[in-house]
């Protein structure tokens, strides 16, 4: 058994920064790819390959960190992933085609990939049960911030100074990064892992993750037929349904399915990933429903969809006393619930609504879903043993990067199923987007569901006072 040291605050915030990079950088490129097919004579469509490369290996080395980190130590995977993750980023920036572009988003990718995980891995372990609530607070604000902040970001990179200086501001942090790490991220006092690499475990879980998430991609882009999109999400589900199966009761298998015999981690990976999917999708319907039903110019949809950051950062000073106060159980249910009437609220407003009306119902979407999202990430880990801190971070980052990228898919079914349905009734084009966050708000149920039925003092390890 590895027992927790002190945790330590500059090793939270090095993950963290660790984060944020990685999380920019899978979604910042969205703004820029006109400039980069531009530059470098190709097309859109064709440059958007580079985004899909950074997801599919990011999907397909995750399952394999736990491993890694177990064998290696996280300390040395950690800083060889931010230093891969760092060239990456200078390949990147000085790519002269569409090949070696993609070729180095591969390599940042991976980087990426292993970077997560362990670095959270090293923070947890240094984090006694009543300190994980001040550790997952370090560790979140990544997850919430990145993805709303990140278009706007490149965009405002590559009309400025180009968009090579998206992967050349990584270079600074990275080095510095490897710096902290080397003085902060501490020595694994346990033995390496000798366990053999689950390679049929791992084929499996890859060829599932790749089919998920370019079936998702495929039906958000529009990259494929419908037809096609959506067989390969299908297949990549089944075959993840079967590679659970077939290695649920395997010693030595990659991922660790009997973690979910634990309420806590159950509750908060399956209720959570629900939870993750329509927290990735409303961003999405929003910033289109503005623009494309109520004609609004890219820059105020976006300046618009910024009240769910500001909602996001203004409830987060307050969400672990709110925690302490309230218990695990009834915040997640007042959060869901009450995240799922802001989105019935988001779906009643139309052209002629109020924007003072608008931004206090988005606001309060991201003051729900922060408290929400913070409580998820914390409790999972409440009743695990800090030796088996790795592979619950590893099964909970796979299944966490198989809901956002559904929730991807989700938010694009919704709204193209909205707006032919609104074509066959005649109306309003509105209402393609008021479907789509309905059913939004609808599958929050399931979360919902889930956290009514936590015991009343699930978590309490972490909420407990402090001893000494």
């Amino acid at each position: 058994m590895i027992p927790p040291t002190r945790f330590s605050r500059g090793l939270a915030l090095l993950a963290a920064g660790a984060f944020f990079m990685e999380s920019i950088d899978a979604t910042i490129l969205q703004t820029a790819l006109p400039a980069i097919a531009s530059e470098l004579g190709v097309t859109a469509v064709g440059a958007s390959v580079t985004i899909v490369a950074y997801l599919l290996v990011v999907a397909i080395a995750l399952p394999a960190t736990g491993w890694l980190g177990d064998r290696l130590g996280v300390r040395v995977v950690f800083l060889l992933a931010v230093a891969i993750f760092t060239i990456g980023s200078l390949g990147c920036a000085l790519s002269g085609d569409l090949i070696a572009l993609t070729t180095w988003r591969i390599v940042q990718g991976f980087g990426g990939a292993l970077m997560i995980p362990v670095g959270r891995t090293a923070v947890l372990r240094t984090a006694r049960p009543a300190e994980l609530l001040e550790a997952v607070a370090y560790l979140t604000w990544p997850g919430l911030i990145a993805p709303v902040i990140a278009p706007a970001v490149g965009g405002i990179l590559t009309d400025t100074v180009g968009w090579r200086w998206i992967f050349l501001l990584n270079i600074p942090l990275g080095v510095a990064a490897i710096l902290i790490g080397l003085k902060v991220v501490p020595r694994s006092a346990d033995d390496a892992s000798r366990t053999r690499f689950d390679w049929w475990g791992f084929a499996w879980i890859g060829a599932a993750l790749v089919l998920i998430t370019l079936g998702a991609e495929g039906i958000a882009t529009r990259a494929a037929p419908l037809g096609v999109a959506l067989a390969a999400l299908a297949i990549g589900i089944t075959a993840g349904a079967y590679a659970v199966r077939s290695t649920a009761a395997r010693a030595g298998a990659l991922l660790d399915w009997t973690l979910m015999r634990s309420a806590t981690f159950r509750v908060a990976n399956l209720s959570g990933a629900v939870y993750r999917m329509t927290i990735t999708a409303v961003p999405l319907i929003v910033t289109l429903q503005y623009q494309l039903a109520f004609g609004w110019e890219a820059w105020a949809a976006g300046l618009a969809v910024a009240a769910i950051f500001a909602g996001n950062v203004g409830i987060k000073p307050f969400t672990t006393r709110l925690i302490r106060r309230w218990g695990f159980r009834r915040l997640l249910t007042w959060s869901v619930a009450l995240g799922a009437l802001a989105l019935i609220g988001l779906a009643g407003v139309d052209a002629g609504t109020s924007i003072v009306v608008i931004v206090i119902l988005l606001t309060m979407s991201g003051v729900f879903r922060s408290s929400g999202f913070t409580a998820y990430a914390t409790i999972q880990f409440t009743d695990v043993p800090p030796e088996r801190l790795a592979a619950a971070n590893t099964l909970s980052s796979t299944l966490q990067q198989v809901a956002t990228v559904l929730g991807v898919a989700w938010a694009a079914l919704l709204v193209h199923g909205g707006a032919v349905a609104s074509a066959a009734l005649g109306v309003d084009d509105v209402w393609a987007y008021r479907f789509a966050l309905a059913a939004t708000a609808a599958l929050l149920l399931v979360p919902l569901w889930g956290a009514w039925r936590l015991p009343r003092d699930a978590g309490h390890a972490a909420i407990a006072p402090r001893q000494g």
